[in-house]
Order: C-alpha cells, then sequence, then structure tokens
C-alpha cells in the first residue's frame, strides 16, 4: 500500500537534505508523524525562523541573525588579522581553538574549474576591498587541505601580496594522536615544511 500523499511528500523533501537518503527520509518522515503536534510546530518554527532571520553578514559573509555579524562589531577583535575560510561552518572550527582574535572572511567556496566554480563565484571581491581600504596587517589563508583550496589560496596569495598585507596559510600535517605509519607523502611533506622551533 503506497504512502499517503502528504507523507510521500514529506519523505520527498526530507531525501533533498545532505547525507539524506530514501531509508532515512522515510524513518525521519515516520519520526515526525508520531512526534506530538507541538515538537512539529516546533521545528516548523525553527526552519521558518532560520530562513527569515539568518542572512549573511554584508562585511565578511559570515551567517548571522544581525548585519554586520558579532565577529565584525566585536571591539576586542583585531581587526588588522583576517582568517579566510570556506564556509561559514569553518569560522566555528576556529572559533573552537579559542586562540584565534582576529576577524573573518568567508568565500563560500573554493575554485573549482571542474565544477564551474571561478573566481566571480566566490567572494573574493569584498576581500579585496578590505584589505585594500588598510588597516589589514595580516591573512591567514586557512582553506582546506584539498585540491581546491590549495589552488584558491594560492590565487588568493597572488592577488593579496601586491596590496602589502602579509599572507600566511594555516600549517597542515600529522594530526594530534595519529602514528606516523599511516601519514602519506603529501601529509609528512605538510608536516616537515610546518615544522617550528621547540
Amino acid at each position: 500500500m503506497p504512502l499517503p500523499d502528504p507523507l510521500t511528500r514529506l519523505v520527498e523533501q526530507l531525501q533533498k537534505l545532505p547525507g539524506i537518503g530514501a531509508k532515512s527520509a522515510q524513518r525521519l518522515a515516520f519520526h515526525v508523524l508520531k512526534t506530538p503536534r507541538e515538537d512539529a510546530e516546533r521545528l516548523c518554527d525553527a526552519i521558518r525562523d532560520v530562513k527569515d532571520r539568518v542572512t549573511y553578514c554584508s562585511n565578511c559573509n559570515n551567517i548571522t541573525d544581525t548585519d554586520p555579524c558579532a565577529y565584525c562589531t566585536n571591539a576586542s577583535r583585531d581587526q588588522r588579522l583576517i582568517c579566510v575560510v570556506e564556509e561559514p561552518q569553518n569560522v566555528n572550527v576556529v572559533e573552537k581553538t579559542r586562540e584565534f582574535r582576529g576577524v573573518y572572511h568567508v568565500l563560500m567556496g573554493t575554485l573549482s574549474p571542474l565544477q564551474g566554480v571561478g573566481p566571480d563565484d566566490l567572494k573574493i571581491k569584498g576581500l579585496l576591498a578590505r584589505v585594500g581600504a588598510g588597516g589589514v596587517d595580516e591573512v591567514i589563508i586557512a582553506t582546506n587541505p584539498t585540491v581546491e583550496g590549495e589552488a584558491t589560496a594560492l590565487y588568493l596569495a597572488r592577488l593579496l601580496k601586491p596590496l602589502g598585507v602579509r599572507v600566511t596559510r594555516i600549517a597542515m600535517g600529522i594530526p594530534v594522536g595519529s602514528d606516523l605509519e599511516y601519514a602519506d607523502e603529501v601529509t609528512m611533506t605538510r608536516a616537515m615544511e610546518g615544522r617550528r622551533d621547540l
């Protein structure tokens, strides 16, 4: 017997979420069906609130419910230091370290010619405008250690260096708690290049 139309539509919509296949979507749909109406309405309200109230910072492109965002307007953050990341969720990863006290710039992706993503598809112009306006001493490029992340880092470095700003790249190498015998050549090379004095 086929599922009722409303349940089928819910399954179809849930399947559009990343990482949710047909079985997971059906499991979630039945969970929503079994939960009290108030819980389902709270879920709907939360989704609606995200779509209505969350936007992108006009300065750094991070997600925010106030524009400009809390990082850009925080007087205790060092505006002379910009950390460039690929996506808004990367900001949280850097923040968890509790070490970085500068501000951010979110590119909203990486260069990927095979996927049709070029420089005009990323938020690069805003970064160049921020640096070009002066007052920035260093740009830390914290893109992922992928082919696309590396290409984006090199591209940004070529654009930023002529503006008279220091451009650095986050160190990469052997993760804490791992074993050297499992490191590939590229990872080991990066670890050696990123070494520092003790």
